[in-house]
């Protein structure tokens, strides 16, 4: 006889580095399995940014159902708390629908969110926010970073002093709730058993060369005129969490220095010199480097993980085979 509740197949998720080939794999599963795919990923979260982030276009997302992609407006905070919250919900309503989750992205907060647990912290406080804000501009955030490490020496000794974003969000929790976000992030006992699959490359100039390519490409797409838009609103600036996205703080950046040298307030993004766009690949991929960077080092901390080189030939057939073992009723 059955048993009348047979285990459910196991989570998994595909995580790793920025043009590490995710949503290529991602797809290639959906030609498998029956899946709806929930994106762990910070950036596509926003409406309106889609160059840059490398959202999955829209002939993707018909083939297959995307989850937590354009929920909010980029003037809106999104936390991993509420990512958390929303990827339990939709597991829950995917596998009742009789089809597989599939967790995508490479924003490992939101991965250790969803694995370890976390206490729900306070929400933004605009007030609160405000006045750091203007206490960064008066004493520098070095000094608040210094602040930050008398309340929350675990938080402070993580953060680099010109972390402007993390080190307010800490000393805000601290402000609103009377407790360090250290203490919020510790293990909830509420973590979510995943099979995490991680695509890192065994050589980073093969990682490097994505990089550069994917953010060529992302030029060529329009991607100074997707920033301009957004600067053309009037109510968003630099150190919001959206703008602070990689590629799209350096072209805020370089549209502001191209629209001061031109004096004007063009329809289109003002011309970049060939100086100005030389410099705004070399940070924008710079930038990116970075955030790779960081997220294999995540990544390399979490022991079990299923590691495949992204870099060698059949990296899809062996990601897919992993997947197979793992889903098969067999």
């Amino acid at each position: 006889m059955l048993p009348l509740n047979p285990p459910l197949p196991p989570l998994v998720a595909i995580a790793g580095p920025t043009a590490s080939g995710k949503t290529a794999a991602a797809l290639a599963v959906a030609g498998r399995w029956p899946v709806e795919i929930i994106s762990v990923d910070s950036a596509l979260v926003y409406r309106g940014m889609d160059i840059g982030t490398a959202k999955p276009s829209a002939q993707e997302r018909a083939g297959t159902a995307h989850h937590l992609i354009d929920l909010c407006d980029p003037l809106e905070p999104y936390s991993a708390a509420q990512f958390r919250r929303d990827a339990l919900r939709l597991i829950d309503e995917i596998r009742a629908r009789g089809r597989q989750p599939l967790l995508v992205g490479g924003t490992m907060l939101y991965f250790k969110a969803l694995i370890d647990g976390l206490d729900d912290m306070p929400p933004a406080d605009a007030a609160v926010r405000e006045q750091i804000a203007r206490d960064a501009a008066e004493q520098g955030w070095p000094a608040l970073h210094a602040r930050l490490a008398k309340v929350d020496p675990i938080t402070a000794a993580r953060l680099p002093p010109g972390d402007s974003q993390r080190i307010a969000r800490a000393l805000e929790v601290w402000q609103v709730a009377g407790r360090p976000l250290s203490a919020f992030q510790q293990r909830a006992g509420q973590g979510l058993a995943v099979e995490l699959i991680s695509l890192e490359p065994l050589e980073r100039a093969w990682l490097h060369a994505r990089i550069a390519q994917r953010f060529e490409d992302m030029l060529a797409a329009g991607l100074l005129g997707e920033v301009w838009a957004l600067m053309g609103r009037g109510d968003l600036h630099p150190d919001l969490p959206s703008m602070r996205c990689v590629g799209y703080r350096q072209s805020w950046q370089a549209l502001q220095e191209a629209q001061a040298a031109h004096n004007a307030q063009p329809d289109a993004p003002p011309p970049l010199s060939g100086a100005q766009l030389q410099a705004l690949k070399a940070s924008g991929i710079a930038a990116t480097r970075q955030l790779a960077k960081r997220q294999l080092t995540w990544l390399r901390s979490m022991p079990a993980r299923r590691s495949i080189a992204c870099d060698a030939p059949d990296a899809q057939a062996q990601l897919l085979r992993q997947v197979d073992a793992l889903w098969s009723r067999g």
